[in-house]
């Protein structure tokens, strides 16, 4: 498989540090999901986020009876952002909480517009 090269990562507000809290399993994943994210390619890991935008994914990952989710974006310049990290605890099912939405939405305007500087 070729690659392209490799596009920088951009973490937007707390999403880094938000990772950086998750187990190192889950941590381990998502840098592994992202760096093919950076080569071009699309890891067995992410879907595509519906409702956002073009180019939004999301990298769903579990460990013991927690789920870990990452948004990212790409499409948008140069680089792939990173919009949003949270551990998942919604008692309601599969469902993305509308503030975790909101929050994506948020940074997605703001990855936009420091693509477009």
């Amino acid at each position: 498989m070729e690659y392209e090269e490799k596009k920088p990562l951009i973490w937007l507000g707390d999403s880094r540090k938000q990772v950086q809290s998750f187990p190192p399993s889950v941590r381990q994943d998502i840098g592994s999901a992202l760096y093919d994210v950076q080569l071009g390619a699309t890891p067995a890991l992410a879907k595509s986020l519906k409702g956002i935008g073009s180019g939004v994914f999301e990298i769903v990952t579990r460990f013991d009876t927690n789920t870990f989710r990452t948004m990212y974006a790409v499409q948008l310049g140069k680089h792939v952002y990173v919009l949003h990290a949270f551990q998942k605890k919604s008692p309601t099912g599969r469902k993305t909480s509308k503030k975790d939405i909101e929050m994506v939405e948020r940074r997605f305007k703001e990855a936009k517009q420091l693509a477009k500087e």
